[in-house]
């Protein structure tokens, strides 16, 4: 390969830009159940299918992940918590719909995390989170919902450390 001077375009300045996120996702158990979280049909990119709550990173408002953590719980099912440690870390891909266009790589840590309320609601959602059902579901059934792919792996390793 030919050497590139500094500050020339090389072969990866033609590449759309890579933003990066950090996400959480929060595996909530209460008497044998998860709380799942179900993508409504308007959501563009994983319409009905299920997945658990948490959301990404907002650099300036949250103080630390645990309060990360706590905040997107809150917003999305109206619960509070007590995050426990990260068991599954993962990453995917998703397009920037800013004005760079691109692709968004999102780092993400699942963690288990203790209910201190158990009343779920959506009533404290955001828009953007597309979301229109929630179910605590036993654990033994939760592989059979229709999964984000992401997820898969990570509610694979979950239900390991589960059972």
């Amino acid at each position: 390969m030919p050497s590139v001077e500094a500050g020339a375009t090389g072969p990866l300045t033609a590449l759309s830009p890579i933003g990066l996120q950090f996400a959480q996702k929060a595996f909530i158990v209460s008497g044998g159940r998860l709380l799942l979280v179900r993508k409504s049909a308007s959501d563009p990119f994983h319409p009905g299918r299920w997945e658990v709550p948490g959301g990404r990173l907002e650099v300036d408002a949250d103080l630390d992940l645990d309060d990360h953590i706590r905040r997107e719980v809150w917003e999305e099912v109206g619960l509070k918590v007590d995050p426990g440690p990260p068991f599954h870390l993962w990453q995917w891909f998703m397009p920037d719909r800013g004005p760079a266009g691109g692709q968004i790589r999102v780092i993400a840590a699942a963690r288990r995390c203790r209910p201190v309320t158990l009343d779920a609601t959506l009533e404290n959602q955001d828009a953007s989170d597309h979301l229109d059902g929630c179910a605590w579901v036993p654990l033994d059934e939760a592989a059979g919902y229709d999964l984000i792919p992401s997820l898969r792996p990570v509610m694979r390793a979950f239900l390991n450390r589960a059972g």
